[in-house]
C-alpha cells in the first residue's frame, strides 16, 4: 500500500512541475516611445504593443512610472499565448521640456519585470 501511496505522489509530482513548465512571455514591438517634438497641450497618448509569446496566460500586475506627470494603464484581463496587448501611456503635455521618463512592467512572464521609456520634448508656446 505503501509503495502505491509513493507512486501516487511521485506522480502527482511530476505532473505539477511539468504543468509549470509554461510560462507566458511578453515580446514588445517596441520598448522606447519617441514623441519626437510636440506642441504644449498636445495629445500626450501614446501606446505600447506586445504579444504573449509564451505558452501560458500573460497577466500583467502593474504598470509604474517614474513620475506623476506619466499615467500608464495595463490591460485588466489576462493576454492569452499569441495574443496582443496594449499598455496605454498618458504624458501630461502642459510641461515644457524634455521627455525621459520610465514605466516599469511587473508581470508572470519569463522575464517578470520590463522597463519601457518614452523620450521627446514639449514645445512652449511661440517656441520655433
Amino acid at each position: 500500500m505503501k509503495k502505491i501511496v509513493l507512486l501516487l505522489f511521485v506522480g502527482l509530482l511530476a505532473v505539477s512541475v511539468k504543468a509549470q513548465d509554461k510560462t507566458a512571455k511578453i515580446e514588445f514591438k517596441s520598448e522606447t516611445v519617441d514623441y519626437g517634438e510636440i506642441e504644449k497641450g498636445s495629445d500626450g497618448v501614446r501606446v505600447f504593443e506586445f504579444t504573449n509569446t509564451g505558452d501560458a496566460p500573460l497577466v500583467i500586475s502593474d504598470v509604474k512610472s517614474s513620475c506623476g506627470c506619466t499615467i500608464p494603464k495595463k490591460p485588466d484581463a489576462p493576454i492569452l499565448p499569441g495574443a496582443t496587448g496594449e499598455i496605454q501611456v498618458k504624458y501630461d503635455t502642459k510641461r515644457v521640456g524634455p521627455i525621459r521618463k520610465a514605466i516599469t512592467v511587473s508581470s508572470n512572464a519569463d522575464t517578470p519585470t520590463k522597463v519601457l521609456k518614452i523620450k521627446g520634448t514639449v514645445k512652449g508656446e511661440g517656441a520655433k
